[in-house]
């Protein structure tokens, strides 16, 4: 005995469909049949299966949703119907052609529906009638009213027959966002979570509900959060770009009709996203708020900063950053068993690297497709002994100071594994992105062994490199961040002329810390227009927060100038700036180093909220030298090469290197090693290009 197959909600659906498809032909048949005084004698099924039945009565369907949904009437329902029958049946085109009284005229019009039904309505004629207003059916233009063809909407067929279909008009503009992962929220985020479900705790969400506005610098932690408490109220949710609103008020409101029209179709909320908005643009300023106040539908808005309110009610959360705590959890949470082998160094993963949720799964999951048991290429390792032997030449004075230098450097760390490379070296590329669009990058390649100071500027180096190891021992461990976010920051003045190493001192640390370096030139920061300069500091600083990268602020004397008594707004703004930058430089959790020529011209005021500041004096005789012996690569083939002599020449570091490095393309040139000639023709170069006048004392004895 064959035992039946239970039917499935969509069968039902299809069934439901047919019937209601099947009672509208058998109107049209007897109205034939009435229209040519003969009896009706075919009756079609119009009775649905106990099966179906019972499905449906416990999920409605689809066309009992639609009408619902668009206030159709019954003789709206009908029209809707007509047309779907002259999808799914082709008797509908024989029916047409037969009452309309022309072969040709073989599809369904409102002067044929008016006529057939007998419960008809005029009022069908309006613009403002549930199947024009939302386009549920569509007229062929040209015709008379009346007598135009009339066609279903693909959508509305597709919703009818329960099939997955985008609005055309909608494609790559309005997109469904997937359901929320298995992954619980942070803490944090289920809070502002729970609050939405508190918002929309009706049966259904009313269209006059408040807009709730997410601020912060997270989409993907807002919209795991808008995820989470529409599936907690039994919504879906669709996601809208602010940069595809148009500005043209006609295009504005079919954009408005069809978006709000999806959302009731896919019962869903709508999450705009406009996070990439500028201000100053007053046109899209208007399209934006336009469609927030006039679409009315349970809309959550997405903003990085907080928006004014207007006419409709707002409710507007803010979405901050995970704490410590929170990484350090969801980094447990993917990591698994992992976790142990990382020998305690989680935390200074998650002290370093300012992570999403997203970023944190994304990095353990590459763990998966890595082979991580092999050394990473720029793993550190003991540092070792490249330079060339110091020339004999050279002064037991400037070996005696060489020496000294070697052994004031600290240890260096024991290298990270294999597992800690892989996830450190992940993590830190995470930013580079947002950042390379807005500073510039600069490979770390220097050594403590290139970087020739006193040893007290080079003893606070080191101090600012274990400020930066230990963040997460001191401010975590041992609590210092529990006293706020603000001043746990590392900032470092570099102050000194040009070419004294500076910039290299910023690479060292970047190569012993393992950091990308980044250099803004503050120069180009700065903007004679009121906010801007604000605004472009924010885009850096909200871009590096991810990767903890070391931000090198070049030429600060464009901005940390004395500061004057406040005359007229300009000069309350440039302390505005100053201040903002400051308090940017304290909450930014990594190492932010500013870099002056002009020690004398900075505010004592401004000086007391750096942490470190470094001198960088003109190199002497004794530390040019030493320079000169460090300065060429150890392939670099030489010939004779007076390092003492080379020392008295009264140059920066910076310009000792671009002389070596023209010495050296000259050389090649010619075929030869870099000898004594060579190194004269590229520093006379270097003078006239600075101006410098050389004098013969310098390189006396050169050739």
């Amino acid at each position: 005995m064959d035992i039946p197959t239970p039917i499935t909600w969509y069968q039902a659906n299809f069934h439901y469909l047919q019937i209601a498809v099947n009672q509208v032909r058998q109107v049209l048949e007897d109205y034939l049949a009435y229209q040519q005084n003969q009896p009706n004698l075919a009756k079609l099924e119009t009775t649905l299966s106990p099966d179906a039945a019972a499905i449906l009565d416990y999920a409605p369907p689809a066309l009992d949703k639609l009408c619902a949904l668009f206030n159709l009437s019954q003789f709206d329902r009908y029209i809707l119907l007509l047309c779907v029958g002259m999808e799914l049946d082709s008797e509908f085109e024989v029916l047409c052609a037969k009452i309309n009284g022309n072969p040709k005229q073989n599809y369904p019009t409102l002067n044929l529906a008016l006529s057939t039904f007998h419960q008809s309505d005029l009022s069908i004629l309006s613009s403002q009638s549930p199947l024009h207003q939302w386009e549920l059916i569509e007229r062929v233009e040209g015709l008379f009213f009346t007598q135009s063809p009339l066609r279903i909407n693909q959508r509305i067929l597709c919703y009818l027959l329960s099939e997955p279909c985008t609005d055309k008009d909608l494609a790559g503009i309005l997109l469904p966002v997937p359901p929320s992962s298995s992954t619980p929220l942070p803490p944090s985020y289920q809070q502002i979570a729970d609050k939405l479900i508190a918002t929309w705790s009706k049966p259904l969400a009313n269209f006059d509900d408040p807009v709730v506005q997410l601020c912060g610098s997270d989409i993907g932690a807002k919209q795991s959060i808008a995820t989470i408490a529409c599936s907690a109220v039994g919504w879906n949710l669709q996601m809208i770009s602010a940069s595809v609103i148009p500005f043209n008020p006609n295009e504005l409101y079919q954009l408005m009709q069809r978006c709000l029209r999806e959302t009731l179709l896919n019962h869903s909320f709508l999450f705009l996203n406009a996070d990439e908005m500028t201000q100053g643009d007053p046109r899209r300023e208007w399209a934006i708020a336009e469609f927030v106040e006039q679409l009315k539908v349970p809309l959550i808005f997405s903003t990085q900063e907080r928006q004014p309110q207007h006419q409709r009610p707002m409710i507007t959360l803010e979405v901050g950053q995970l704490s410590h705590a929170e990484q350090r959890d969801i980094w447990k949470f993917h990591l698994g068993s992992l976790t142990t082998e990382l020998n305690g160094q989680l935390d200074t993963i998650v002290s370093q690297f300012n992570l999403n949720a997203a970023a944190i799964q994304a990095a353990c999951l590459s763990l998966n497709s890595s082979d991580y048991t092999s050394t990473s290429p720029d793993q550190p390792q003991e540092d070792k002994q490249t330079d060339k032997e110091p020339a004999k030449t050279a002064s037991s004075s400037t070996r005696r100071r060489s020496s000294k230098t070697q052994k004031t450097q600290p240890k260096i760390e024991n290298p990270l594994s294999p597992l800690q490379t892989h996830l450190w070296d992940f993590c830190k590329v995470q930013a580079r992105p947002r950042l390379d669009d807005l500073a510039q990058r600069i490979d770390a390649v220097a050594t403590w062994e290139e970087l020739i100071l006193p040893e007290r500027e080079k003893a606070t180096l080191h101090e600012i490199s274990t400020h930066v190891r230990q963040r997460a021992k001191v401010y975590h461990e041992w609590g210092f961040a529990g006293k706020g976010g603000r001043g746990l920051g590392i900032s470092a003045l570099f102050s000194g002329p040009s070419g004294t190493g500076k910039t290299m001192a910023a690479d060292v640390l970047a190569k012993e810390l393992r950091l990308d370096l980044y250099r803004i030139d503050l120069s180009a920061v700065v903007s004679k227009y009121i906010g801007e300069t604000e605004k472009n500091l924010r885009r850096i600083f909200d871009a590096a927060e991810t990767s903890g990268a070391i931000l090198l602020f070049d030429e600060a004397d464009a901005l940390f100038g004395k500061r004057t008594q406040v005359k007229d707004s300009h000069d309350r703004h440039a302390n505005v700036e100053v201040s903002y930058l400051l308090q940017r430089m304290e909450a930014y959790q990594g190492l932010a180093i500013l870099t002056t020529n002009l020690l004398d011209a900075l505010d004592q005021a401004f000086m007391r909220r750096i942490n470190f500041s470094v001198k960088f004096p003109f190199p002497n005789a004794p530390e040019r030298t030493e320079i000169w012996q460090r300065i060429f690569p150890k392939e670099t083939p030489t010939k004779k090469l007076d390092m003492q002599k080379l020392g008295k020449l009264n140059m920066a570091g910076g310009n000792i290197r671009n002389i070596a490095l023209n010495a050296a393309f000259i050389a090649a040139d010619a075929g030869e090693p870099v000898m004594m000639k060579h190194l004269l023709q590229a520093t006379k170069s270097e003078c006239l290009k600075l101006g410098k006048i050389l004098t013969d004392v310098e390189v006396r004895g050169w050739v």
